[in-house]
């Protein structure tokens, strides 16, 4: 019912539905990101709208990279009952803030050990568990 809607699906702790509208800059975005992390880090795969269980529902990292190990670990499980080590969010206009500094926590809680913020201005920054580690222009764009 819902897989033909242009919206990424999350949900809260609460099982309230959070639709979040697809734009091509971010999908454009997405796929170059994708692609250099696959190019990058070949030893594990790269996966596109990955779905995480956290302590606030099921939350949907655009891009992630997951280790052998993890994968072997997991295999098809959906949602991840733990996030892949690397987890990215590309901020869509529609996206606050908070909402973005939430999602940066709930992976790293949940078992990231980088989260990347990806914004349309050509800027990343880059959080692990010691806090911000970078605020930098990117050539993904």
């Amino acid at each position: 019912m819902f897989r033909d809607l242009p919206f990424k699906i999350e949900l809260t702790r609460f099982g309230k539905i959070l639709m979040s509208p697809a734009s091509n800059q971010h999908g454009r975005i997405q796929g170059r990101l994708a692609g250099m992390l696959w190019s990058r880090h070949p030893e594990g795969e790269v996966i596109a709208e990955c779905s995480i269980q956290t302590g606030d529902g099921v939350k949907v990292a655009d891009v992630a990279w997951a280790s052998s190990a993890f994968l072997e670990e997991f295999a098809n499980l959906t949602p991840y009952p733990k996030a892949p080590e690397l987890c990215a969010e590309i901020v869509s206009p529609s996206n606050s803030k908070a909402e973005i500094a939430e999602k940066v926590s709930l992976y790293l809680e949940t078992g990231a050990q980088e989260v990347w913020v990806i914004y349309e201005d050509r800027h990343l920054e880059i959080f692990s568990h010691r806090g911000a580690e970078a605020d930098v222009a990117s050539s993904l764009f």
